[in-house]
């Protein structure tokens, strides 16, 4: 997991490099049009995988609905894996909007065109990568309920910390230790959860942390535009921020009783 978010995070840095050569140079019309033929290569990827098929005993016994209601029931049932999702929902629609107001930032805040927004968008990057990098050296899940915790109040003191910047280069190094609390947060949970989960159950669960990812991103897109129109980005960003903060104390609440269980 955190080999994949590395090489993930590893484009993120040269992707909004080459985008802001590519707009000064020849317009947004042809960033898209090299990034949807990219897909060809992922699509092909996908095509060439040959997986053996599993007998699956459950499936021919339950219908769909049965099966989510069933993957429900064991989150909600699991102290570790319910508070865990909720504070990836919490995390991910609280503290991502920052990354859809940064072209307002770039341009009202740091007075900069798409270079500023390559730049800064950079400097996430990298501080994903280097997260992602500390977690792959790691030989075992013991503490990783700890390092959530951390991670995800340095996303938060983070966000609220680029709230009162306005030099680039100062903001860099602020969305660089942001985007690297971030990335462990998510990377260190994901791993947890794929570690105690029952196998059977594994796709199930899985599905939900994608919910409680991507799920609640347009939620808090949304919410973050609402916010910043009428009290402005960088507010907007410093109010989020402390919202990471409040999720990431009750999660340190409930750690105890979390390890608990694990164990």
């Amino acid at each position: 997991i955190a080999l994949n978010s590395s090489m993930v995070n590893g484009t993120r840095i040269i992707g909004p490099s080459i985008g802001g050569l590519l707009i000064a140079g020849f317009g947004e019309a042809w960033c898209f049009t090299i990034d949807a033929i990219s897909y060809v290569a992922v699509i092909g990827s996908i095509l060439a995988m040959r997986v053996a098929p599993r007998a699956r005993h459950e499936a021919a016994e339950m219908h769909l609905l049965e099966e989510l209601q069933h993957g429900w029931k064991y989150v909600l049932h699991s102290v570790p894996i319910r508070s865990a999702l909720l504070l990836v929902a919490i995390v991910s629609m609280a503290g991502t909007p920052y990354t859809v107001l940064m072209p307002a930032i770039a341009a009202q805040v740091m007075h900069g065109g798409p270079n500023t927004l390559g730049l800064l968008m950079t400097a996430t990057g990298v501080g994903a990568l280097s997260g992602a990098l500390y977690l792959a050296q790691r030989e075992s899940v013991v503490g990783l309920g700890r390092i959530i915790m951390y991670a995800s109040a340095v996303f938060g003191v983070g966000l609220v910390i680029f709230s009162f910047t306005t030099t680039l280069w100062l903001s860099m190094l602020v969305l660089a230790v942001a985007g690297c609390g971030f990335m462990i947060h998510l990377a260190a949970t994901n791993t947890v959860l794929q570690t105690i989960v029952e196998e059977r159950l594994r796709g199930r669960v899985m599905s939900f942390y994608t919910m409680a990812f991507f799920g609640t991103v347009p939620i808090g897109s949304l919410l973050g535009g609402i916010l910043a129109e009428r009290y402005g980005a960088m507010a907007t960003v410093m109010v989020t921020g402390v919202i990471c903060l409040c999720g990431s104390g009750w999660f340190a609440h409930k750690l105890p009783a979390i390890r608990e269980v694990v164990r």
